[in-house]
């Protein structure tokens, strides 16, 4: 069953948004989802629910744009907590001093930070992707949530178990707690590498016998160093092999790539796109 459900919108130009619906409705006070590309009120590529401020696009349409989610996912916009993502694999611990920091500006986001977690009820994490894979995780137990960004680079350097081995060490989190989700992001479908990406994951699956016993589904043969590579897969093995059960990891079939028209997507849009973003926070109640 798709993770990932339409949301009904609160206004008829209100932004599309997606819900982890299963997590929301075991969890009333939790917010999580994914945005789409649509009711928003940038413009040209960047049309219409670009929510990054790093690519070509007015920076109050962006802001807006931000308002608008926020307003949707039922928490106040000052509650927007977003980092400066670099493709790497730091986990920033997020706390209530922090809270709201990046939403107008990218100077004052966390800097050269791909994951973020929090126990802090009250914050929005929020997390930037066009094609990249979003991680998004879940302790009820101990209330910590947390957002990862793994586009290749991320996802070979192992974010997924970094964040997780954050939670657990900062909050005590144990793994068998701890609730994963894959959102929407390019699939095997859309998703062709060369042999420098293909040698790196290689590398992981030298290490880590849950991805290598998934080899075949994980990378497909194209033509000689190329192939088409399975993102969310890969992710899924490695948030397996650092403790989190089977059944606890939920995964989606949307392809940013397959899906232009709903989703954003750098690949298949050359790079002159917008962005759409991951939330998941703790309402005040």
């Amino acid at each position: 069953m798709e993770p990932f459900v339409l949301q009904r919108k609160k206004h008829d130009d209100g932004p599309v948004l997606l819900e982890l619906k299963g997590w929301t409705d075991a969890y009333p006070a939790l917010t999580a989802g994914f945005t789409t590309r649509s009711g928003g009120v940038s413009e040209g590529g960047c049309g219409s629910l670009n929510c990054a401020l790093h690519v070509q696009d007015d920076e109050q349409h962006v802001i807006v744009n931000r308002q608008r989610v926020a307003e949707a996912s039922g928490m106040p916009f000052d509650a927007w907590t977003c980092a400066e993502q670099v493709h790497g694999n730091h986990v920033h611990i997020v706390t209530s001093d922090e809270r709201g920091r990046g939403r107008l500006n990218r100077d004052d986001a966390i800097q050269n930070a791909d994951a973020l977690v929090t126990d802090v009820t009250g914050v929005m994490l929020t997390s930037f992707y066009a094609d990249c894979v979003p991680l998004l995780f879940l302790d009820p137990v101990q209330r910590v949530v947390g957002l990862a960004h793994a586009g290749w680079k991320g996802t070979v350097s192992k974010i997924g178990p970094a964040t997780i081995h954050t939670m657990m060490a900062n909050y005590d989190c144990r793994p068998e707690h701890i609730r994963a989700a894959i959102g929407p992001s390019i699939g095997p479908c859309c998703y062709e590498v060369d042999e420098r990406v293909l040698a790196e994951v290689n590398h992981v699956f030298a290490a880590c016998p849950e991805a290598r016993a998934h080899a075949d589904t994980i990378i497909r043969p194209t033509a000689p160093g190329h192939a088409m590579l399975d993102l969310r897969e890969l992710n899924r093995q490695l948030l397996n092999q650092a403790g989190i059960l089977t059944t606890n990891i939920e995964c989606t079939s949307w392809c940013t790539g397959c899906h232009t028209d709903m989703f954003f997507s750098h690949r298949m849009e050359g790079g002159a796109t917008g962005r759409m973003m991951s939330w998941i926070g703790w309402r005040m109640t």
